[in-house]
């Protein structure tokens, strides 16, 4: 999707949040996701990324070309992005 909307959680994701609560039953059943055209409106993005797994993303969020299979590297054409990065988020950079 473009633009924010709200989505329903998949069993597996509200299990695993049920751990922040007294019950499952108080867990949310649904959320808000950004798209990207909502992104791409923010006057600053911040983008915080810790471990090696995120290190192929961050490396094609900043040297790869612009695609739909990493949706991050539209940020490439943003003009205001940070990233904060631990060594491994930051190993293929």
């Amino acid at each position: 999707q473009r633009w924010s909307h709200v989505v329903e959680l998949k069993e597996s994701t509200i299990k695993d949040n049920s751990r922040f609560f007294n019950s499952i039953e108080e867990v949310p059943t649904r959320a808000v996701t950004m798209g990207i055209g909502s992104i791409m409106q923010a006057k600053r993005i911040l983008i915080i990324a810790i471990g090696e797994h995120k290190a192929k993303a961050i490396k094609q969020l900043i040297d790869g070309n612009v695609t739909p299979k990493c949706p991050a590297s539209v940020l490439q054409f943003h003009k205001d992005v940070t990233l904060m990065l631990d060594k491994g988020a930051a190993s293929l950079i």
